[in-house]
């Protein structure tokens, strides 16, 4: 059985990143053999990297963190797994603090302090889901950031899916959103938002597949 592990870094259970992310795992679920865990960071009690060094001790260094707690099991898991997806929502231009504390404690025991290399337990494909509410021309979001370049040297190089001017709320009129036409992003969403779901379940999909 090949598994992947999907990473929901965004705080709404029920919301944009949290329905592309399940329209993956509905892609990934249609192939035979392939089994999909979701984990919510926000439903976990976690630090980012602890600065313990204990994957850098000599003679038991280790590429997965050994600080224990809530992220513990996460972590072992991703060492072993087929495949990785990644989904979190850009708050000021860049993937949730939880996102971020989550990467660190993956990336860090990646990384070689004798010569600099960033080697994970095993490569496997990933793919990084961004939704943000601005539009894709003039998009200046930092997204995963420096973590994309540990993702592509340990893993291989991330497929990318990105949903743009997606609904903040579901009524706007109870929210000093002024700076935002509701009517507007009705007529975005009507246009794309079915569209960008497809894709996330056609790319869960052919992830499956090529497992």
């Amino acid at each position: 059985m090949k598994k992947i592990i999907l990473i929901d870094g965004g705080p709404r259970k029920t919301f944009n990143t949290a329905a592309m992310l399940q329209e993956v795992a509905e892609g990934a679920c249609t192939v035979e053999g392939v089994e999909v865990q979701t984990v919510r960071l926000y439903d976990l009690d976690y630090k980012g990297c602890m600065s313990c060094m204990a994957c850098k001790v000599k003679g038991r260094a280790s590429q997965v963190c050994r600080f224990r707690d809530a992220l513990t099991p996460v972590l072992d898991a991703i060492a072993s797994a087929d495949g990785l997806v990644l989904g979190s929502p850009n708050y000021f231009g860049e993937v949730t603090a939880q996102m971020r504390a989550f990467l660190e404690r993956l990336a860090f025991p990646w990384l070689s302090y004798n010569d600099y290399s960033i080697t994970a337990p095993k490569r496997m494909p990933v793919l990084l889901v961004e939704t943000q509410n601005g539009l894709p021309e003039g998009n200046n979001c930092n997204g995963y950031g420096s973590m994309e370049y540990c993702i592509a040297q340990a893993l291989g190089a991330p497929e990318k899916l990105f949903a743009y001017n997606t609904y903040q709320v579901k009524d706007y009129s109870r929210y000093e959103l002024s700076g935002f036409s509701e009517e507007a992003k009705r007529r975005y969403r009507d246009t794309h938002w079915q569209s960008d779901l497809q894709s996330a379940y056609d790319t869960g999909r052919r992830m499956a597949m090529a497992l």
